[in-house]
């Protein structure tokens, strides 16, 4: 039988070595930060305030806070295969409704990037198993845009012009969340915004993807009182 949690103490020396390898690396990254602000550690720990809310890609190689410059407390983050944003996903609702609600956010990112596996997965026919139901929505995406893609050659491009289409997508999902139209019914000024990362060069691109007002999302989409806005 497995031992209680409580009833396990582990040491650093009785770590695995991949393990061992992270937690060196965290008390040489704690101690480089608290060099620079002695402080910084204590005051994060009384509170969060962060402006934005990044909504991205479960992939290691988008790091969020990194390539955006942003220290920890800055920058709410929920990220998952193919930054896909559902309407029956109560783990990025949760999220999305804390970072509104609570935190008061100000922007929510969408960012994808090109090359994305879940978006090339979710152009073949091919069996992945349970996450070919996460990625159906992505299909959708391909299907409405069918002609615009099957009309380019090169499959690279193929491939990154729906990762863009894909960011555009789940940006207007986002904003049809009963979640983002009752922030706005109530004056809360949030802003949803598309981006996509580059891995071949490290740049975050615009995608020219803003959306602030319930006038800018068709009106199917429209609860309650914005209906007519």
């Amino acid at each position: 039988m497995a031992p209680a949690v409580a009833d396990v103490v582990v040491s650093m020396d009785d770590s695995s070595p991949a393990l061992r390898r992270l937690l060196e690396n965290n008390r040489r990254w704690a101690a480089e930060i608290t060099a620079r602000d002695p402080e910084f550690f204590r005051t994060l720990s009384h509170q969060q305030a962060p402006k934005y809310l990044w909504i991205g890609c479960a992939d290691s190689r988008v790091p969020a806070n990194e390539i955006v410059g942003l220290l920890p407390g800055e920058l709410f983050v929920h990220r998952n295969v193919a930054n896909v944003v559902t309407h029956t996903d109560l783990n990025c609702l949760s999220v999305l409704q804390y970072a509104i609600d609570v935190l008061k956010v100000e922007h929510i990112i969408v960012c994808g990037h090109y090359g994305c596996g879940g978006v090339q997965a979710a152009m073949t026919n091919d069996e992945h198993g349970l996450i070919d139901n996460w990625l159906r929505g992505i299909k959708d995406v391909y299907q409405g845009h069918r002609a615009q893609l099957e009309a380019i050659a090169d499959q690279t491009e193929r491939v990154n012009l729906l990762c863009e289409l894909n960011v555009g997508q789940q940006a207007a999902n986002v904003c049809h969340t009963t979640i983002v139209q009752n922030a706005w019914r109530r004056g809360h000024h949030v802003s949803v915004h598309g981006v996509i990362y580059s891995l071949d060069d490290g740049i975050l691109r615009d995608l020219g993807v803003r959306i602030a007002t319930p006038s800018q999302i068709e009106p199917i989409y429209r609860v309650g009182g914005l209906a007519k806005g």
